[in-house]
C-alpha cells in the first residue's frame, strides 16, 4: 500500500517533478508464511512435555498471591486451591484453553493496516520496555516522552513494521501514574497502526480501553479487537494481582492478551532445553486457562520469552542455540494447541548497535521466522538486554525485517520464475545482463536494503567513509524530517485530549 503525504494537483512537468519530490512511503502487509516452520521436537517429545507440564499443574500447581477473585474462579472450575496455591487437575487447563480463538483480527484506525495474527501469519512489532535510550548523538540516557514520540513516528515511516507496538521506552519525565495516557495518546494520533495497551496496574488497561472507545467507538470496541497487551508471568509459577487484573480488564473487554513467561534460563527455569519448555507450557497454560474463566473466547497469544543466562557474570544472553531449540519447541507446542504464538526479537546484550548487536540480533530474528511466530515484539530497537531503546538499531533492525517478508515468500516456480525463456536467450558464454527476462524481472527481482552501503570502495570513501551506525543516524534524521501525521477527525482529537488530561487531574503525580 503506497501513501503520499501530500496530494499534488495540477497537470503537466510541474505536477510530475512534484509527485516525484512528495513524502510518500510504502508500509508492507503483515508476513504469510510460504515456508515450511522449522520442528526440532519428535512427538515423543511433545508427548512426554505436554505429560510432564500437565504433572506441574496437577501435583505442583501454581501462585494466585493477593487474588481472591481468581482464586475463587478456579476453585468454582474444579481447582484445588489451598491458600494462594491453585492445582489443577490434568486436562482441565487444555480443556479450558480450548475456547480460545486460534486467529486474532487486530483492527487499525487506518483499516488497510489491520493485522491477522495467527495461522501461518507474522506480524512484526518494536520493542518494548526499556527505561533508556541511546542515540549516537547523545549516547545512552533516561528515557522522555520526546523520545517516545520519535520512536512512534519512526516506527509509523517504517515499510516492514506493521505494528505500532506499546511502551517502545518508557518515559521518565512523566509521572508512573500518568505516562500510560501519554503513550496511548502517542499512538492514536501519531500513527494509524495498531498498537498495545497498558498494563502496569487495572486501572490503566481500563484507561486503554476507554481511550480506545474515544477512537473507535464503544460498541466497536465490545466487538473488535482493537488492542494487543503483553501480560508477563512471574516465572517460576507466579502469576501477580496486577497483571492478572490488568488481563481481566482486556479479556471482559474483548481485547486480546499475550500471556508469556519471562524466562531466563538456568534462573527462573531449569537449565535443560526439554526442562524450561516443560515450565513454559505450565505457565502458558495457566495462564490462557484464567483469561477463559473470566470470559471464555477472549483473545489470547501464547508468549515465550526465553534467553539463557552467562553462568559467569550472571547476565542473560541472546541469540544463543539453546533459546533457539526452545523457541522452536514453544512453537510446536503452540500449533498443538491451535493457539497465536509470540515469541523471538531482535534481542542482543550488545552495548552498542555493533557486530556483537548484528549476530545476535540475527540469529534470534531468524529463529522467529522459522519457529511459526505469529506476534514478534521486540522485532527492531533492543539494545543491551532490554535495557535501551536505540534509534540507530531500530532503523537498521525495521530494514533488516525486510529479509523476513522476502524469505517467508518461499521459492516461485511459476513459468516466470523458471526463466527458460532466459536460459535459451542467453545460451553458453553469454551474460543476463540485458536479456528480456532480466529487463522485465529486475525491479522486483531481489531485496535490497533501504539502509546499507553497496557503493564501490572510491564512492564510499569520498562520501565520508560512513559506518552502518552512521547511516543509521543519517537516516533517523531524514524518517523524522520526512514524518507527516497521519489524518485524525478532529473531534475525536479533541476528545482524547480532553480525556488524557482529565484523568491525569483527577489524582496527585507519582514517580513510584
Amino acid at each position: 500500500m503506497a501513501e503520499s503525504a501530500r496530494r499534488v494537483r495540477g497537470g503537466g512537468g510541474a505536477a510530475r517533478r512534484a509527485a516525484r519530490t512528495a513524502v510518500s512511503f510504502e508500509t508492507a502487509r503483515y508476513i504469510e508464511r510460504n515456508i515450511p516452520n522449522f520442528e526440532v521436537l519428535t512427538e515423543e517429545a511433545l508427548e512426554i512435555i505436554e505429560q510432564n507440564a500437565d504433572a506441574v499443574l496437577e501435583e505442583i500447581g501454581v501462585n494466585f498471591p493477593d487474588n481472591p477473585e481468581a482464586l475463587a474462579l478456579w476453585r468454582e472450575a474444579g481447582a484445588d486451591v489451598q491458600g494462594e496455591r491453585v492445582r489443577i487437575p490434568r486436562g482441565l487447563a487444555r480443556k479450558l484453553c480450548s475456547t480460545a480463538p486460534s486467529t486474532i483480527t487486530q483492527v487499525a484506525r487506518n483499516r488497510d493496516r489491520d493485522v491477522v495474527i495467527g495461522g501461518r501469519n507474522l506480524v512484526l512489532a518494536p520493542v518494548y520496555g526499556p527505561p533508556f535510550v541511546r542515540d549516537a548523538a547523545g549516547g545512552r540516557r533516561y528515557a522522555t516522552m520526546a523520545d517516545f514520540e520519535k520512536f512512534v513516528k519512526l516506527g509509523y515511516m517504517s515499510k516492514w513494521l506493521h505494528h505500532s507496538g506499546g511502551t517502545v521506552c518508557e518515559p521518565t519525565d512523566i509521572p508512573v501514574n500518568k505516562r500510560h495516557l501519554d503513550m496511548l495518546h502517542a499512538h492514536m494520533t501519531l500513527s494509524d497502526k495498531p498498537f498495545m495497551g497498558s498494563v502496569t496496574e487495572p486501572s490503566r488497561a481500563q484507561d486503554s480501553v476507554d481511550m480506545c472507545g474515544i477512537l473507535f467507538g464503544k460498541d466497536f470496541v465490545q466487538e473488535n479487537t482493537v488492542m494487543t497487551s503483553l501480560i508477563n508471568i512471574n516465572s517460576p509459577m507466579t502469576f501477580d494481582d496486577v497483571m492478572m487484573g490488568a488481563l481481566k480488564v482486556y479479556a471482559e473487554n474483548n481485547q486480546a492478551c499475550i500471556i508469556s513467561p519471562f524466562i531466563v534460563g538456568g534462573a527462573m527455569a531449569p537449565v535443560s532445553v526439554a526442562g524450561t519448555l516443560t515450565q513454559v507450557l505450565a505457565e502458558t497454560l495457566a495462564g490462557i486457562a484464567y483469561s477463559q474463566l473470566v470470559r471464555p473466547g477472549a483473545p489470547v497469544i501464547m508468549g515465550a520469552f526465553v534467553t539463557s543466562i552467562d553462568m559467569n557474570s550472571g547476565a542473560p544472553t541472546f541469540g544463543t542455540p539453546e533459546a533457539a531449540h526452545i523457541t522452536y519447541g514453544a512453537g510446536q507446542l503452540a500449533r498443538r494447541l491451535n493457539l497465536p504464538y509470540r515469541s523471538a526479537g531482535s534481542f542482543t546484550g550488545s552495548k552498542l548497535p555493533d557486530a556483537q548487536a548484528a549476530y545476535e540480533t540475527s540469529n534470534s530474528l531468524n529463529m522467529g521466522l522459522l519457529s511459526g511466530v505469529n506476534f514478534m515484539l521486540h522485532a527492531c530497537g533492543w539494545l543491551e538486554g532490554g535495557l535501551v531503546s536505540s534509534f540507530e538499531k531500530f532503523v537498521m533492525d525495521a530494514d533488516q525485517l525486510g529479509t523476513l517478508h522476502h524469505l517467508a515468500r518461499g521459492v516461485e516456480i511459476d513459468v516466470n520464475a523458471q526463466a527458460m525463456d532466459a536460459i535459451r536467450e542467453v545460451g553458453p558464454g553469454g551474460h543476463y545482463l540485458g536479456c528480456a527476462h532480466t529487463q522485465s524481472n529486475f525491479r522486483d527481482a531481489f531485496w535490497k536494503s533501504d539502509l546499507l552501503d553497496y557503493k564501490p570502495f572510491e564512492t564510499w570513501s569520498d562520501e565520508g567513509a560512513r559506518d552502518t551506525q552512521s547511516l543509521a543516524t543519517a537516516r533517523v534524521e531524514k524518517m523524522l524530517a520526512d514524518y507527516q501525521q497521519p489524518a485524525l477527525d478532529p473531534a475525536i482529537r479533541e476528545a482524547l485530549d480532553a480525556f488524557v488530561a482529565t484523568r491525569k487531574a483527577a489524582e496527585p503525580d507519582s514517580f513510584s
